[in-house]
C-alpha cells in the first residue's frame, strides 16, 4: 500500500502498437514478425512499479542535474513536515518515494528538453473530457504540429486506440490499481514513443483530481481540465491539484445555458488558489475558446525550441 495516496502495489503495463505481428509463446516471452497484415497489432510490456514500498527499503534522495532544485511544493515534497498524528517514519518513507521519483522526473525533463519536446501531463477527474478535448486538438492542429501521446489509465486500450484512430501516435500505460502516473512509467513510455523534435507530447494522466498532482513527471507544464458540470467549489475543495497547474481548461462550456453554474465564480475560485492559472473556457464541440488554447500551445512550443 502506497504512503502518499493508499493505492496499491500492482504491476503496470506499457502497449505500444505497431503493424508488425506478434506471438506470445508458452513462457511468456513476445516478439514481433515484420508487418504481414493491414490492421495494427499491440505489444504489451510489464513494468516494474516505480518505487518500492516496503519500509526496509532504503531510497537514497539525490539531486544532480547541474542547477539548483528548489523543492516547490507543487511536486509533493514532505521533507520536515511536522504532521499531528502521523510519525516520522511514515513521512521519511513519503520523501523517499517523492524523491526517487523527482530524480527520474529531472531525467525525463533533461531527456525532453536534450529534443526539444514540449510535454503537456493532462489532469482531471474522470468523465471531464481529457480524451474528447484531445482528440479535437489533433484534428485541429494536424499538419501544423506533431503530436504523441501517453494514455493513463487503470485498464483498457479503449483511449490509446481513440487517439490513433485520429492519426496520431499513442502508447497506452495502464497502471492496475495505481491512481496515477509516475515518473519511471512516463520515462519507458516516451522512449517507445521517441517524438521527434520540436513536438508535442501530451500525457493524459490517470483521473483522479488529487494524486496526479504529487508526481512530477518531468513535464513542461501541468494542465488541469475542469468540467464546468463539476461546480464551482472544486478548485477549493482539491486545492493541490489547481495550485500545482499552469493552466486551466474549463471543458464543456457549451453546456452552460443547461446548468445552473456560475463560470465567474468557478473561475476567481481556482484563481484564489492559483494567482498565476491561466484559464481557457472551451468547448470540444462547438470550438469555442480554443483557438486561444492553441495559441498558448504554439507559445509553449516556440519557447521549448528556443
Amino acid at each position: 500500500m502506497c504512503v502518499i495516496c493508499g493505492c496499491g502495489d500492482s504491476q503496470t503495463t506499457i502497449t505500444a502498437f505497431d503493424d508488425g505481428h506478434v506471438h506470445t509463446h508458452a513462457d511468456g516471452t513476445t516478439h514481433a514478425h515484420g508487418p504481414s497484415h493491414d490492421h495494427a497489432h499491440a505489444h504489451t510490456y510489464a513494468l516494474d512499479h516505480g518505487h518500492d514500498h516496503s519500509q526496509g527499503h532504503d531510497h537514497s534522495h539525490v539531486h544532480d542535474h547541474g542547477r539548483d532544485h528548489a523543492h516547490d511544493p507543487s511536486h509533493g515534497h514532505s521533507h520536515d513536515l511536522q504532521v499531528p498524528g502521523r510519525d516520522s517514519q511514515t513521512i521519511a518513507l513519503e520523501s523517499a518515494i517523492l524523491g526517487k521519483n523527482q530524480v527520474l522526473a529531472e531525467r525525463n525533463r533533461g531527456w525532453l528538453a536534450a529534443r526539444e519536446v514540449t510535454a503537456l501531463n493532462l489532469m482531471s477527474s474522470p468523465g471531464a473530457g481529457k480524451t474528447t478535448l484531445l482528440e479535437r486538438c489533433i484534428a485541429d492542429l494536424k499538419g501544423d504540429v506533431v503530436i504523441n501521446v501517453v494514455e493513463g489509465d487503470q485498464a483498457t486500450v479503449n483511449d490509446a486506440q481513440r487517439i490513433r484512430a485520429t492519426g496520431a501516435q499513442a502508447v497506452q500505460v495502464n497502471t492496475g490499481t495505481g491512481c496515477h502516473l509516475e515518473a519511471d512509467m512516463l520515462g519507458r513510455a516516451m522512449k517507445l514513443l521517441n517524438p521527434p523534435a520540436h513536438s508535442l507530447l501530451v500525457i493524459e494522466n490517470v483521473g483522479n483530481l488529487v494524486c496526479p498532482a504529487l508526481f512530477d513527471l518531468g513535464e513542461t507544464a501541468r494542465v488541469v481540465i475542469f468540467s464546468v458540470t463539476e461546480g464551482e467549489d472544486k478548485p477549493l475543495k482539491y486545492p493541490h491539484m489547481f495550485g500545482a497547474a499552469d493552466v486551466l481548461l474549463l471543458s464543456k462550456v457549451d453546456l452552460l445555458p443547461h446548468l445552473r453554474v456560475d463560470l465567474r465564480l468557478m473561475m476567481d475560485n481556482a484563481q484564489k488558489i492559483n494567482p498565476r492559472l491561466k484559464i481557457f473556457p472551451v468547448s470540444s464541440y462547438t470550438g469555442e475558446g480554443l483557438q486561444a488554447w492553441y495559441g498558448w500551445i504554439r507559445g509553449s512550443l516556440a519557447e521549448t525550441s528556443s
